[in-house]
Order: C-alpha cells, then sequence, then structure tokens
C-alpha cells in the first residue's frame, strides 16, 4: 500500500512534476537535448526516436503522421485510445494531454461533431499543444491549464476519459478518481494506460522525486487501484497488467531495478447508469 501523504509532501510532488515536464516541453520547443531529464519512456528531442518509442507503445505508422510535427514526444506507456472506442460525436477528456497527441488522434475519432478537451497543469505544455492545435486545424480540440485532482470540466459532461501514464504522477490519486467520476456522464468510461506496482517499492525508490516525475516512484498496487475506482462508485472495472512492459520501463531508469516493481497496465471502468455496453 503506498504511503500517505501530507499537503507538503503532496505538494513538493506536484511541483517538481511540473517543473520536469515544463523542462521538458521548451527542450522539445527548441529542439534542444532533453539531457539527464527523467520522465516517461526517456524521452528524446529526436522525433525518429519518438516515433520509435510511440510505435513499440503500440501506435500505427499513420497515427504518427496524421499529428502536428512536435505533438508525439514519446511521453506514455500504451495507447489508451485502443481501448477507449471512441465513437463519432462523443465527448473525450485527456488528463495529463502534454504536446496534445493523443487528444488529436481522439479527434480523428470524434470527428467534427465531437469534442476533445486537453488538460494539463503545465503551462508550457498547454501552449505547444495549443500551438500544434492551430497547426493541425483541429477546431473540436481545446486545452485547459488545470490539475487532474481539480478538473475544469462540469459535471456529467464527458462520454469517455483517456490518460497515457499521467495518473502516477498524482500524490492523490483518489481525488483524480473521484473527479472523473464526476465528469463522466452516466455510463460513461474510463481507458486509461498507466503504470501500476506488483510489489510494494522500496523506500529507495518510492521516495525518489527524480523517479517519481519519471513515472515509476508514484505508481499504486493493483489492488489500491482496484479498491479506489469501488470507493468511488466505478464498475466493471478491469485493470490488465502488461508483463512485457517492462522491457521498455528498464530503460527510463538504467540500473535501479524498476522493472521488478513496476509495469504499464490498461485500466477500464464505467460510472453505472446509461446505455454503455463497455466492458462486458
Amino acid at each position: 500500500m503506498s504511503q500517505s501523504l501530507d499537503q507538503k509532501q503532496a505538494d513538493e510532488i506536484r511541483q517538481n512534476v511540473r517543473k520536469s515536464y515544463a523542462e521538458v516541453a521548451q527542450a522539445s520547443n527548441n529542439n534542444d537535448s532533453f539531457g539527464t531529464q527523467t520522465s516517461c519512456c526517456g524521452v528524446s528531442d529526436d522525433t525518429a526516436i519518438n516515433a520509435l518509442v510511440s510505435t513499440r507503445l503500440g501506435y500505427s505508422e499513420s497515427d504518427l503522421e496524421s499529428v502536428p510535427e512536435g505533438a508525439d514526444m514519446g511521453l506514455g506507456c500504451g495507447n489508451p485510445r485502443a481501448i477507449a472506442s471512441i465513437k463519432t460525436g462523443e465527448t473525450v477528456l485527456d488528463l495529463g494531454s502534454g504536446g496534445g497527441f493523443d487528444c488529436f488522434l481522439a479527434a480523428s475519432e470524434t470527428g467534427e461533431s465531437g469534442q476533445v478537451i486537453g488538460i494539463d497543469m503545465t503551462p508550457t505544455m498547454i501552449s505547444k499543444a495549443r500551438d500544434n492545435a492551430v497547426k493541425g486545424k483541429y477546431q473540436q480540440v481545446e486545452f485547459r491549464l488545470g490539475e487532474i485532482e481539480h478538473l475544469p470540466v462540469a459535471d456529467n459532461l464527458v462520454d469517455v476519459i483517456i490518460s497515457n501514464c499521467v495518473i502516477n504522477l498524482s500524490p492523490d490519486k483518489h481525488q483524480v478518481f473521484s473527479e472523473a467520476f464526476r465528469v463522466l456522464k452516466p455510463g460513461g468510461r474510463l481507458a486509461i494506460s498507466d503504470v501500476v506496482a506488483s510489489a510494494e517499492l522500496p523506500a529507495e525508490i518510492r521516495d525518489d522525486l527524480a523517479l517519481y516525475s519519471g513515472c515509476m516512484a508514484g505508481a499504486s498496487q493493483i489492488n489500491e487501484l482496484l479498491s479506489i475506482l469501488e470507493e468511488n462508485g466505478f464498475e466493471k472495472i478491469n485493470i490488465a497488467p502488461k508483463d512485457d512492459s517492462k522491457d521498455f520501463i528498464k530503460d527510463w531508469a538504467p540500473g535501479r531495478g524498476v522493472e521488478d516493481y513496476v509495469l504499464s497496465a490498461s485500466i477500464e471502468a464505467v460510472k453505472p447508469g446509461g446505455d454503455s455496453d463497455c466492458c462486458e
């Protein structure tokens, strides 16, 4: 079970995560090297490397070619859209939208009659995503600055929530899923790729802020995530770990042995009500 955090510790984590991903966004904008910056998937300034990372995570070449240059920064641990079953006209919410990559792919499925909202707490990422939306002429996509624990989104608005390796970065996952439940329509669904813990994290990993920003130290154990989802009212919960993800996770922090404790998983759940037949 993860350790409970006081407000000071939680704020320190948020500030460190925000700073880390602001540096990633700024380096991407400047076409600089990311150097020793630790973040999901060991992101690079090289678009070819980012493309290799993304295809490893389950995206197709056509996915990569369909979005504006710079939207794919190799950040993630899976492809949430692959399990989202997005339909024309739906409203999609992306938690931790980064440069907008998954939002733009979702927009191709919602069509112009749908809506895609990206939320990110890093102003530099929001600016980057908005620039990409202009370049790609995505009229149905918007990006809002905010924390995923306090979503700037109305109640019962969203059909499907996607997220790619972001919820593990939150120091208050219970609040994240409480907010997710609030903004989903009855019958609305979660389709999330994230990092989970297969065993209790040792202190040297759990207390390392760099590994927290790198999507490792904040991973919750599967039974803990299941309890959080149930406590917040979700049904039809399915958490499916991917053992083969350890092959790329070991590259996130070489020599630290993190792959012995964390792995990628797909997380699906449904808010009761409506006519959704998802996850039957």
